[in-house]
């Protein structure tokens, strides 16, 4: 049977590696490997190098072309590498490949992303999730993994379910997807009773790309100390906090991030976490406006909630970090008049495209919360009128 291992956290040095295909550009590719460098800084390791290659399509046996990854070779050869890093992911024969080359470790992102989810678990619902994933994601790929699993130490892409003897075959695994799926149920049911214990109101969830500043205005909103830092996936468990605005009371939701590449069975996984996402009333989409790609955030936000069926909600789109969009836009020479033009135009562009359902805020510097809790206030109270008009005559 498969069993936990303890795992030693250290920091390891690692090489990150990206295909440019034809779908994508040049720019594109290196925007992944930025966030490939970030999920791996989050894991604790140092990205000390990346290595990219244009293909029609990958390398069937080792993903990128021979001599590229003997130029990789190269690389990690006496610079103390302990970890290779794919930004797609990788079959179990194309990871047994890549590792008798380099002769160190190979993971990729999904692995990557499976390994934070499973040093963040807190609650018995997430780690169950976790582990199902895990098990999910190895399913396919056990041939090539085997010799993965078992290697000696811990670190980065170890902290699956642990090692395995080499006879443990697909049947065992299928077996332990089946047991961790009924448990799981149970659990959901558990949440389900509680959901529904939580009487009539108004359900509001916050949602958006991860590290966007969602928890930080889970605590402001709340008045709750809700954990947040600058990492990617701070959070993973669904917090829920009864709030009352001007004595308009309505239950706030904090959800685990979005991500460019989320493994699918990682989604399907934790789809009874995102039930709180599917059965609110409504939505506030948070964007990391300071981010030079926000807007393909957005979009990868909003193809996942159409994918948790979650899309048709009424949405408040708040655009956090403008201290940090300001501080990255304007130079000290611009003059107000210009800097106001550039700021008006902004907003008016996303009022047109939400139709005026937009706040714009920066939540560490506590900018503008009076007009988000006003917009919020406003949609709460025209959804009770909606939904349950007798009891909005008490607030």
């Amino acid at each position: 049977m498969i069993e936990k291992k303890q795992v030693v956290q250290q920091e390891e040095r690692a090489v990150m590696v990206g295909v440019i295909t034809k779908d994508q550009t040049e720019r594109q590719s290196q925007e992944f490997l930025d966030e490939l460098s970030f999920l791996a800084e989050t894991a604790g390791a140092t990205a000390v190098k990346r290595f990219t290659q244009r293909l029609a399509h990958p390398d069937r046996a080792t993903f990128v072309g021979k001599g590229k990854l003997e130029e990789i070779k190269a690389f990690v050869l006496g610079r103390n590498i302990s970890l290779v890093i794919f930004d797609d992911e990788l079959t179990g024969s194309q990871i047994a490949n890549i590792e008798k080359v380099l002769n160190v470790k190979v993971i990729d992102r999904s692995d990557l992303i499976l390994d934070i989810f499973a040093r963040r678990a807190r609650t018995a619902q997430a780690k169950v999730q976790v582990e199902l994933a895990q098990y999910q994601y190895i399913l396919p790929r056990l041939r090539g993994m085997w010799s993965h699993l078992e290697r000696q130490g811990g670190g980065i892409g170890s902290r699956g379910p642990g090692e395995t003897e080499i006879e443990t075959d697909r049947r065992i695994v299928k077996d332990k997807i089946g047991l961790l799926r009924k448990k799981l149920e149970e659990i959901d049911k558990q949440s389900l009773t509680q959901r529904k214990e939580r009487g009539e109101f108004i359900r509001v969830a916050l949602v958006g790309y991860t590290n966007v500043g969602k928890s930080t205005i889970m605590n402001l909103l709340s008045k709750s100390e809700v954990f947040a830092e600058n990492k990617l996936f701070a959070t993973l468990d669904t917090t829920t906090r009864k709030v009352v605005f001007d004595q308009t009371p309505f239950l706030l939701s904090d959800t685990v991030g979005f991500i460019r590449k989320l493994p699918h069975h990682l989604v399907e996984s934790f789809k009874s976490t995102l039930d709180e996402v599917r059965e609110s009333d409504i939505l506030l989409h948070v964007v990391d406006i300071s981010h030079p790609q926000y807007e393909d955030q957005v979009e990868v936000v909003n193809r996942t909630l159409q994918e948790l069926k979650a899309f048709d909600k009424p949405t408040i789109m708040i655009f956090n970090k403008m201290d940090l969009y300001e501080q990255n836009t304007f130079d000290e020479w611009l003059a107000d008049d210009i800097k106001q033009d550039i700021l008006r135009q902004l907003k008016e562009s996303w009022e047109i495209r939400t139709h005026g359902n937009c706040v714009f805020i920066a939540a560490v510097e506590k900018r503008n919360v009076e007009e988000l809790r006003k917009t919020i206030l406003d949609k709460v109270t025209e959804l009770y009128t909606q939904k349950y008009p007798y009891k909005s005559a008490f607030f």
